[in-house]
């Protein structure tokens, strides 16, 4: 019985094929533009369907990856097509063949702003035309009239090359076309010259007159792919370690019986910045420095009644003395902050500052435009809820009132004010607590007028909803790690983020604690627990943060049993720290930061592996980077346990790490009597010969309980 069956919708097929044309409205078949036999599927990367770009930094070889494959048994040829949007041409380079169909290029990525590229394949008749020459040459058929074949497809794409490929493949043509010994017959100097031998079979299956012929084929036959979009950011989005400190407790500490802190300045965060420097950050993160609001302050712990002396949270902005373009006074001037900020960038360090897009009741827009704030019946307006949480100190705006246009416009002069300060970085408060289409629009604005700024997202909230905006333009983004604590949940997020389609548009930037979240982890795990986090944190993510000093402090009690607040939590005091102590692990973090800094493996995301350990509280992985002197391979190995000692066999996934096996499968395809090689614990110095894959790790939390590794390839 036969069964009728509706076309299927054009919006349900493939969306990354190449476009067909619209079918026939009269009753003859219109046929189709061009001969072009391929298929173009999945192409990589992509955001929407190509709606919006992909992510990409200065220095990046970019790696785009498609499937493309053909009706019969014709060999393919496939090319990458890019050009920056300020380039008039088109850059058109090969793409290999990596199995089952699909096939990747790449191309280098050197200045800022938005790149564009397609692929395009096409029947390689020269390539199908060689690989049948051999075949029938292996049986020991006859070859004259195939080699005629050949001269033709020559001649062919010697039409379309220009004078110099003309010239060359000229001779080659004459070459086949008065071969008389077959493939063994010998080619003039010219001919040679396109290959490593004297006779036509090195010529015709020689590399470069393969890809020649690739290049110059009919371009009737060609299909091409949607055009795809990928943004170029600085170097900073994809590696950056970041240092966030209270300006207002960076003052020098009273001594004993000497009482509280005096209220920190800019000068004083000046002064520490040698200290930033050493511990080898390269972004100073500051929440808000503008005035805070006195109606509804928070006192200490949080409480909604504060203390005359209680400076109230610095994420209720606003006051008399004015708002967002406003500085605390007690901080300094705007003279200061640029003075700061240059004093940073003398060092390498970018100052980055927090957009919170919010007011306390006392900001000059609650009476200036209070249409900008949404209202109860009553007329009031509404504070800030996160039911059952209140915040009475805060008032949310209102991105969809009547007069939405004039409030963004003003939110997008507030972020160009900053730039004008010399400010690049930002960490934006609670983007998903705003609309998507705002921040699209904001971050296209700016980004088209500075390309070199960097936005990092601090939303902690449902995955979709940080892929979005991701996905609008955010540079960097918060993630789940402060959660994630067991082997499994650790492989599994980072797979997720490193291998799925993810990874095109969304940048994770690890933090193991905020001034918000004191992990459960930190609160128990002890000293174990904080170098653990930390050696996870900036070894997994190419970009890192903590939240200091209370970190290298191994501040770890909270506000209550159950709660990841911290207690005396600096949102709500002054804290004043000593730097100095014995305890402090800032030598430990500077260390960290230095190895990432002198190992490109550690800068990057896109190859990280993790590697089989016999025992679940034990994780491994490698990062490997490629460059012009060797391979620079880096071995993660940490203890998830804070309490106890841990030991296991690591089994290394050696052809990952770009090292061969040797014939008897333990070695590193160094040399047929090599099969050791060195570990060298950039962490202790210390050094380890191992031997093959499998290899013996212990770890003691009352010491070290993590190795970074550099392998080193000679024992």
């Amino acid at each position: 019985m036969a069964i009728s069956r509706a076309p299927l919708r054009p919006e349900l097929h493939n969306s990354n094929e190449q476009r067909r044309p619209a079918p026939p409205t009269g009753s003859a078949l219109a046929l189709p533009p061009g001969r072009g036999r391929p298929v173009i599927g999945r192409v990589r990367p992509q955001v929407d369907c190509g709606r919006r770009p992909a992510k990409a930094a200065i220095g990046d070889l970019l790696a785009v990856e498609a499937d493309a494959f053909v009706d019969g048994h014709d060999a393919l040829w496939c090319e990458l097509r890019y050009r920056h949007d300020t380039d008039a041409k088109w850059t058109t380079v090969g793409m290999e063949d990596i199995g089952n169909d699909r096939w990747r290029g790449t191309f280098p990525v050197t200045a800022l702003g938005r790149y564009r590229f397609s692929v395009r394949a096409r029947v390689d008749r020269y390539a199908t035309w060689s690989r049948e020459l051999s075949a029938r040459a292996d049986a020991g058929q006859d070859l004259a009239v195939e080699l005629l074949t050949g001269a033709e497809l020559v001649e062919e794409a010697a039409r379309r090359g220009r004078a110099a490929d003309r010239r060359l493949l000229t001779s080659v043509q004459t070459q086949l076309q008065g071969a008389r010994r077959g493939l063994e017959s010998a080619v003039d100097a010219d001919t040679a010259a396109w290959a490593d031998g004297d006779t036509l079979r090195h010529v015709i299956f020689s590399e470069r007159l393969g890809s020649l012929m690739g290049q110059l084929g009919d371009p009737e036959q060609c299909t091409t792919s949607d055009s795809f979009s990928v943004m170029a950011d600085p170097a900073k989005a994809r590696y950056s370690t970041w240092y966030e400190l209270f300006p207002r407790s960076a003052s020098p500490g009273p001594g004993p019986g000497a009482g509280a802190p005096r209220h920190g300045s800019f000068a004083d965060v000046a002064a520490r910045l040698d200290y930033v420097e050493q511990m080898g950050f390269d972004v100073l993160y500051l929440p808000p420095i503008h005035p805070i609001g006195r109606s509804g302050r928070k006192g200490r712990e949080g409480t909604v009644v504060a203390g005359t002396a209680d400076p109230g949270s610095p994420w209720a902005i606003g006051g008399s003395e004015g708002g967002h373009r406003a500085i605390h006074p007690e901080l300094g001037t705007l003279e200061e902050f640029g003075a700061l900020v240059r004093e940073a960038a003398a060092r390498g360090i970018d100052v980055a500052i927090d957009l919170a897009f919010q007011a306390s009741p006392d900001h000059p827009w609650v009476s200036e435009h209070p249409e900008w704030f949404r209202h109860r019946p009553d007329g009031t307006i509404r504070y800030a809820e996160n039911p059952p949480k209140r915040y009475e100190d805060i008032y949310p705006l209102d991105f969809e009132g009547p007069q939405w246009r004039a409030l963004w416009s003003e939110l997008l002069e507030v972020v160009r004010f900053w730039i004008a300060q010399g400010v690049m970085v930002f960490r934006v408060d609670n983007p998903h607590t705003k609309p998507f289409a705002f921040w699209e629009w904001l971050l296209a604005c700016i980004k088209a007028e500075h390309p070199e700024t960097i936005f990092l997202s601090e939303a902690f909230t449902r995955p979709r909803v940080m892929e979005q905006l991701a996905k609008v333009g955010f540079t960097q983004s918060y993630t789940y790690f402060t959660w994630r604590s067991s082997k499994w949940e650790l492989e599994t997020y980072l797979t997720e983020l490193t291998r799925s389609e993810v990874a095109d548009y969304f940048r994770p930037n690890f933090w193991p604690n905020t001034p918000d979240i004191l992990s459960e982890e930190l609160q128990g795990g002890g000293r174990a627990a904080f170098l653990s986090r930390l050696v996870l944190a900036a070894t997994l993510s190419a970009s890192y943060g903590i939240y200091g000093p209370a970190f290298e402090l191994q501040e770890h009690l909270p506000r209550a049993a159950g709660s990841e607040e911290y207690l005396r939590s600096e949102k709500y005091e002054i804290r004043s720290w000593d730097l100095e102590s014995p305890e402090s692990l800032s030598g430990f973090v500077g260390r960290v930061n230095r190895i990432r800094h002198q190992h490109p493996a550690l800068q990057y995301n896109d190859a990280l592996v993790f590697h089989p350990v016999d025992n679940d509280q034990i994780i491994a992985y490698s990062k490997r980077r490629a460059g012009a002197e060797g391979d620079d391979i880096v071995v993660t190995v940490v203890s998830l346990d804070h309490a106890y000692p841990q030991s296991g066999w690591v089994d290394l996934n050696l052809a990952a790490l770009g090292l061969g096996l040797g014939q008897d499968g333990l070695g590193l395809g160094l040399g047929p009597e090599q099969h050791s090689y060195v570990m060298h614990d950039l962490l202790t110095d210390a050094r380890y010969v191992w031997e093959g894959p499998r290899n013996f790790v212990q770890l003691d939390p009352a010491n070290v309980p993590c190795h970074i590794f550099s392998l080193e390839q000679s024992a």
